[in-house]
Protein backbone atom coordinates (compact mmCIF):
# COMPACT_ATOMS: atom_id res chain seq x y z
CA UNK A 1 0.00 0.00 0.00
CA UNK A 2 1.14 3.52 -0.77
CA UNK A 3 1.63 5.44 2.47
CA UNK A 4 0.31 9.00 2.62
CA UNK A 5 2.85 11.27 4.28
CA UNK A 6 1.20 14.69 3.96
CA UNK A 7 -1.36 16.07 6.40
CA UNK A 8 -2.61 18.24 3.53
CA UNK A 9 -3.79 15.19 1.57
CA UNK A 10 -7.48 15.65 0.69
CA UNK A 11 -8.57 12.29 2.12
CA UNK A 12 -6.72 13.02 5.35
CA UNK A 13 -8.28 16.48 5.62
CA UNK A 14 -11.76 15.00 5.19
CA UNK A 15 -11.14 12.54 8.00
CA UNK A 16 -9.72 15.22 10.28
CA UNK A 17 -12.82 17.37 9.63
CA UNK A 18 -14.91 14.64 11.29
CA UNK A 19 -13.63 15.96 14.61
CA UNK A 20 -16.33 18.63 14.26
CA UNK A 21 -20.01 17.90 14.78
CA UNK A 22 -20.92 19.98 11.75
CA UNK A 23 -18.97 17.68 9.45
CA UNK A 24 -20.25 14.54 11.17
CA UNK A 25 -23.81 15.73 10.58
CA UNK A 26 -23.10 16.72 6.97
CA UNK A 27 -21.53 13.36 6.06
CA UNK A 28 -23.36 11.08 8.52
CA UNK A 29 -19.93 9.63 9.30
CA UNK A 30 -17.56 9.58 12.25
CA UNK A 31 -13.97 8.61 12.97
CA UNK A 32 -12.91 6.16 15.67
CA UNK A 33 -9.43 5.08 16.64
CA UNK A 34 -7.93 2.36 18.74
CA UNK A 35 -7.64 -1.38 18.28
CA UNK A 36 -10.44 -2.31 20.68
CA UNK A 37 -13.09 0.04 19.31
CA UNK A 38 -12.21 -0.68 15.68
CA UNK A 39 -12.40 -4.37 16.55
CA UNK A 40 -15.92 -3.80 17.87
CA UNK A 41 -16.86 -2.12 14.61
CA UNK A 42 -15.53 -5.07 12.61
CA UNK A 43 -17.04 -7.74 14.88
CA UNK A 44 -20.50 -6.13 14.93
CA UNK A 45 -20.35 -5.47 11.20
CA UNK A 46 -20.49 -1.72 11.65
CA UNK A 47 -20.70 0.18 8.36
CA UNK A 48 -17.00 0.89 7.96
CA UNK A 49 -16.22 3.14 5.01
CA UNK A 50 -12.44 3.23 5.31
CA UNK A 51 -9.88 1.66 7.63
CA UNK A 52 -6.99 3.99 8.44
CA UNK A 53 -3.71 2.32 9.36
CA UNK A 54 -0.27 3.67 10.24
CA UNK A 55 2.09 0.74 9.60
CA UNK A 56 4.84 2.27 11.73
CA UNK A 57 2.54 2.54 14.75
CA UNK A 58 0.47 -0.65 14.44
CA UNK A 59 2.33 -3.35 16.37
CA UNK A 60 -0.60 -5.49 17.51
CA UNK A 61 -1.09 -8.83 15.75
CA UNK A 62 -4.83 -8.51 16.40
CA UNK A 63 -4.70 -5.08 14.78
CA UNK A 64 -3.06 -6.55 11.68
CA UNK A 65 -5.70 -9.28 11.66
CA UNK A 66 -8.42 -6.60 11.65
CA UNK A 67 -6.77 -4.99 8.63
CA UNK A 68 -6.67 -8.34 6.82
CA UNK A 69 -10.33 -9.03 7.62
CA UNK A 70 -11.32 -5.59 6.40
CA UNK A 71 -9.47 -6.08 3.13
CA UNK A 72 -11.09 -9.50 2.65
CA UNK A 73 -14.49 -7.84 3.11
CA UNK A 74 -13.74 -5.25 0.47
CA UNK A 75 -13.28 -2.32 2.87
CA UNK A 76 -10.95 0.39 1.64
CA UNK A 77 -7.71 0.73 3.60
CA UNK A 78 -5.88 4.04 3.79
CA UNK A 79 -2.23 3.80 4.86
CA UNK A 80 -0.72 6.90 6.43
CA UNK A 81 2.54 7.81 8.10
CA UNK A 82 2.88 7.95 11.86
CA UNK A 83 2.93 11.76 11.72
CA UNK A 84 -0.27 11.92 9.67
CA UNK A 85 -2.03 9.50 12.01
CA UNK A 86 -1.03 11.54 15.04
CA UNK A 87 -2.67 14.51 13.32
CA UNK A 88 -5.93 12.54 13.20
CA UNK A 89 -5.64 11.22 16.75
CA UNK A 90 -6.72 12.83 20.01
CA UNK A 91 -4.84 10.26 22.10
CA UNK A 92 -1.39 10.14 23.57
CA UNK A 93 0.42 7.15 22.12
CA UNK A 94 -2.01 6.31 19.28
CA UNK A 95 -2.12 2.66 18.24
CA UNK A 96 -2.10 3.29 14.51
CA UNK A 97 -5.56 1.97 13.65
CA UNK A 98 -8.73 3.93 13.00
CA UNK A 99 -11.86 3.78 10.92
CA UNK A 100 -14.31 6.06 9.17
CA UNK A 101 -17.74 4.63 9.93
CA UNK A 102 -21.30 5.44 8.89
CA UNK A 103 -23.55 6.62 11.70
CA UNK A 104 -26.50 4.38 12.48
CA UNK A 105 -29.74 6.01 13.64
CA UNK A 106 -33.19 4.53 14.17
CA UNK A 107 -36.66 6.02 14.53
CA UNK A 108 -39.07 4.91 17.23
CA UNK A 109 -41.24 3.34 14.55
CA UNK A 110 -38.37 1.01 13.69
CA UNK A 111 -37.87 -0.08 17.30
CA UNK A 112 -39.51 -2.91 19.25
CA UNK A 113 -40.33 -1.69 22.79
CA UNK A 114 -40.02 -5.29 24.01
CA UNK A 115 -36.46 -5.65 22.73
CA UNK A 116 -33.71 -6.03 25.28
CA UNK A 117 -33.98 -5.42 29.00
CA UNK A 118 -35.31 -1.88 28.59
CA UNK A 119 -34.80 1.38 26.73
CA UNK A 120 -33.04 4.38 28.27
CA UNK A 121 -34.46 7.78 27.28
CA UNK A 122 -32.38 10.89 27.96
CA UNK A 123 -33.76 14.41 28.04
CA UNK A 124 -31.28 16.88 26.55
CA UNK A 125 -28.14 15.15 27.84
CA UNK A 126 -25.38 17.71 27.40
CA UNK A 127 -22.12 15.99 28.26
CA UNK A 128 -20.62 13.59 25.65
CA UNK A 129 -18.80 11.65 28.37
CA UNK A 130 -22.04 11.07 30.27
CA UNK A 131 -23.77 9.98 27.07
CA UNK A 132 -21.02 7.56 26.10
CA UNK A 133 -20.95 6.07 29.60
CA UNK A 134 -24.72 5.55 29.54
CA UNK A 135 -24.51 3.84 26.13
CA UNK A 136 -21.81 1.56 27.56
CA UNK A 137 -23.95 0.77 30.62
CA UNK A 138 -26.96 0.10 28.39
CA UNK A 139 -24.90 -2.45 26.50
CA UNK A 140 -23.68 -4.03 29.75
CA UNK A 141 -27.19 -4.69 31.09
CA UNK A 142 -28.60 -5.84 27.76
CA UNK A 143 -30.74 -2.78 27.07
CA UNK A 144 -32.05 -2.37 23.54
CA UNK A 145 -30.84 1.17 23.03
CA UNK A 146 -30.76 4.82 23.99
CA UNK A 147 -33.40 7.38 22.99
CA UNK A 148 -32.24 10.99 22.76
CA UNK A 149 -34.90 13.63 23.36
CA UNK A 150 -34.45 17.21 22.23
CA UNK A 151 -31.06 18.89 21.70
CA UNK A 152 -28.44 16.42 22.82
CA UNK A 153 -24.75 15.70 22.94
CA UNK A 154 -23.52 13.72 19.96
CA UNK A 155 -23.04 9.99 20.66
CA UNK A 156 -20.45 10.01 17.86
CA UNK A 157 -18.41 12.78 19.52
CA UNK A 158 -14.86 11.59 20.25
CA UNK A 159 -15.46 12.02 23.99
CA UNK A 160 -18.63 9.94 23.84
CA UNK A 161 -16.90 7.26 21.79
CA UNK A 162 -14.03 7.02 24.28
CA UNK A 163 -16.45 6.69 27.20
CA UNK A 164 -18.59 4.17 25.32
CA UNK A 165 -15.70 1.82 24.47
CA UNK A 166 -17.39 0.54 21.33
CA UNK A 167 -20.89 0.11 22.78
CA UNK A 168 -22.16 2.52 20.12
CA UNK A 169 -21.94 -0.41 17.68
CA UNK A 170 -24.25 -2.69 19.69
CA UNK A 171 -26.87 -0.21 20.90
CA UNK A 172 -29.63 1.30 18.80
CA UNK A 173 -29.56 5.08 18.88
CA UNK A 174 -32.84 6.91 18.44
CA UNK A 175 -33.61 10.60 18.00
CA UNK A 176 -37.15 11.48 19.06
CA UNK A 177 -39.35 14.23 20.39
CA UNK A 178 -41.04 14.06 23.78
CA UNK A 179 -44.42 13.86 22.06
CA UNK A 180 -43.18 11.02 19.86
CA UNK A 181 -41.88 9.07 22.86
CA UNK A 182 -45.16 9.41 24.75
CA UNK A 183 -47.13 8.22 21.71
CA UNK A 184 -44.80 5.23 21.28
CA UNK A 185 -44.98 4.29 24.97
CA UNK A 186 -48.79 4.47 25.02
CA UNK A 187 -49.23 2.65 21.72
CA UNK A 188 -47.27 -0.35 22.97
CA UNK A 189 -48.38 -0.32 26.62
CA UNK A 190 -44.88 0.26 27.91
CA UNK A 191 -44.22 1.46 31.43
CA UNK A 192 -42.00 4.44 32.10
CA UNK A 193 -39.97 5.08 35.24
CA UNK A 194 -38.42 8.50 35.80
CA UNK A 195 -36.16 10.00 38.44
CA UNK A 196 -36.52 12.97 40.77
CA UNK A 197 -34.82 13.90 44.01
CA UNK A 198 -38.27 14.89 45.32
CA UNK A 199 -39.94 11.55 44.50
CA UNK A 200 -41.60 9.69 47.36
CA UNK A 201 -40.69 6.24 46.04
CA UNK A 202 -37.24 4.73 46.64
CA UNK A 203 -35.80 3.35 43.40
CA UNK A 204 -35.63 -0.12 44.99
CA UNK A 205 -39.40 -0.12 45.53
CA UNK A 206 -40.53 0.43 41.94
CA UNK A 207 -42.05 -2.38 39.88
CA UNK A 208 -40.08 -1.85 36.62
CA UNK A 209 -42.71 -3.64 34.55
CA UNK A 210 -41.57 -4.52 31.04
CA UNK A 211 -41.64 -3.35 28.30
CA UNK A 212 -39.88 -0.52 30.07
CA UNK A 213 -38.43 2.91 29.42
CA UNK A 214 -36.10 4.48 31.98
CA UNK A 215 -36.47 8.25 31.65
CA UNK A 216 -33.56 10.40 32.82
CA UNK A 217 -33.60 14.21 32.96
CA UNK A 218 -30.91 16.60 31.81
CA UNK A 219 -27.87 17.27 33.96
CA UNK A 220 -28.98 20.81 34.83
CA UNK A 221 -32.77 20.71 34.92
CA UNK A 222 -33.82 17.11 35.51
CA UNK A 223 -37.29 16.09 34.32
CA UNK A 224 -39.96 18.72 33.75
CA UNK A 225 -43.26 18.60 35.66
CA UNK A 226 -44.96 17.31 32.50
CA UNK A 227 -42.41 14.53 32.11
CA UNK A 228 -42.66 13.54 35.76
CA UNK A 229 -46.46 13.37 35.51
CA UNK A 230 -46.23 11.07 32.47
CA UNK A 231 -44.20 8.44 34.37
CA UNK A 232 -45.85 5.35 35.82
CA UNK A 233 -43.38 5.55 38.69
CA UNK A 234 -41.18 8.41 39.80
CA UNK A 235 -38.26 7.28 41.93
CA UNK A 236 -35.46 8.83 43.95
CA UNK A 237 -31.98 7.56 44.68
CA UNK A 238 -31.27 8.23 48.37
CA UNK A 239 -28.28 10.38 49.31
CA UNK A 240 -26.92 11.20 52.75
CA UNK A 241 -23.92 13.39 51.90
CA UNK A 242 -23.73 17.11 51.18
CA UNK A 243 -24.09 16.74 47.41
CA UNK A 244 -27.61 17.44 46.21
CA UNK A 245 -27.48 15.36 43.02
CA UNK A 246 -25.76 12.43 41.35
CA UNK A 247 -23.92 12.42 38.06
CA UNK A 248 -26.38 11.54 35.29
CA UNK A 249 -24.41 8.52 34.09
CA UNK A 250 -24.10 7.21 37.65
CA UNK A 251 -27.85 7.60 38.28
CA UNK A 252 -28.67 5.86 34.99
CA UNK A 253 -26.32 3.02 35.92
CA UNK A 254 -27.94 2.53 39.33
CA UNK A 255 -31.41 2.27 37.81
CA UNK A 256 -30.31 0.09 34.91
CA UNK A 257 -28.66 -2.41 37.24
CA UNK A 258 -31.69 -2.43 39.53
CA UNK A 259 -33.76 -3.51 36.51
CA UNK A 260 -31.09 -6.03 35.56
CA UNK A 261 -31.09 -7.47 39.07
CA UNK A 262 -34.88 -7.87 39.01
CA UNK A 263 -34.97 -9.74 35.74
CA UNK A 264 -31.66 -11.60 35.79
CA UNK A 265 -30.98 -12.42 39.46
CA UNK A 266 -29.01 -15.55 38.54
CA UNK A 267 -26.40 -13.33 36.89
CA UNK A 268 -25.11 -12.09 40.25
CA UNK A 269 -21.44 -12.83 40.94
Amino acid sequence: MQVITSRANLAVKRIRALQTRKQRVATNQFFVEGIRIVGEAVDTKGSIETLVVAPDLLTSEYGHELVRRAQENGIAVLAVSADVFRGLSDKEGPQGLGAVVQQQWSTLEQCDPRAGLCWIALEQVADPGNLGTIVRTADAVGAAGVILLGPSADPYDPGALRAGMGAVFSQRLVRASWEGLIAWVREHGSSMVGTSDAAALDYREAAYRRPLVLLMGSEREGLSAEQQAACDDLVRIPMVGRSDSLNLAVAAGILAYEVFDRHYPVQRT
